[in-house]
């Protein structure tokens, strides 16, 4: 699948790109240790989620989206140096940050009521084949980050030419500091748009068994799940 991302004339050589998630883990989970002792199991030894696999996959899989410049937070206010190339025709602003009023979440159960949801602008334009959409949501599993992105869901292959924003909470009222460019503010992922059957019942003889035979594997085996079910096998 080839995806392609378009930005506005001017804009190419200042913005940071959407990257492939693969690759582009945070720096908290490089150093953190692949085992650790537990405490509530009396000092034994466990293995931390970088062991992990489908924790680790979701924060490769997709693209990163982002942040457009450098986000100055100091006493509830945020504030940016930042000059892009105006071009008169356009409708997109200029800021990297937008906002919407309290009213717009009113009855969203994780909003206090009169608080402000940010919007994250997004200078890139996402362009996929046909019959795929893009779900659009916090960059997977990191907590690290002083806001939650909200999540939603754009048919990206006929929306190819309009910009899909990102709003977000604040979550950490204490952050102060400097957010920086690059910052990922949102996380994409392809999905094919299809028709979805549920079947549910009970494991047919052969199915237990096979059940049977994964739960034995990942008690006996570390790297189990990695080694015979994750694709590529590594």
């Amino acid at each position: 699948m080839k995806i392609r991302f378009a930005c506005l004339p001017g804009y190419e050589t200042i913005l940071p790109k959407p990257t492939l998630a693969a690759g582009h883990l945070p720096d908290w989970l490089k150093r953190m240790p692949a085992t650790a002792e537990s405490a509530a199991l009396a000092g034994a030894e466990v293995r931390t989620v970088k062991q992990c696999p489908p924790f680790v996959d979701a924060m490769q899989a997709g693209i990163l989206f982002p942040l457009a410049t450098d986000v100055t937070v100091a006493n509830g206010e945020f504030s940016w140096d930042w000059d892009p190339p105006r071009d008169p025709r356009s409708r997109l602003t200029r800021s990297p940050l937008g906002l919407h009023v309290p009213e717009q979440a009113t009855g969203v159960p994780a909003v206090p009521t009169g608080q402000f949801v940010l919007k994250f602008t997004n200078f890139w334009t996402v362009d996929l084949p046909e019959g795929w959409s893009m779900l659009f949501g916090h960059p997977a599993n990191r907590t690290d980050l002083p806001f939650r992105t909200l999540t939603g869901i754009v048919d990206c292959d006929r929306f190819r030419d309009g910009f899909v924003h990102f709003p977000a909470l604040w979550t950490d009222p204490a952050f102060e500091g400097v957010l920086p460019a690059g910052t990922p503010v949102a996380q994409g992922w392809p999905v094919k748009r299809q028709a979805i059957e549920i079947e549910t019942g009970a494991f047919d003889a052969e199915g237990f068994e096979r059940h049977l035979a994964i739960e034995d594997g990942l008690q006996e085996e570390r790297g189990f799940y990695r080694r015979h079910y994750r694709a590529g096998g590594n």
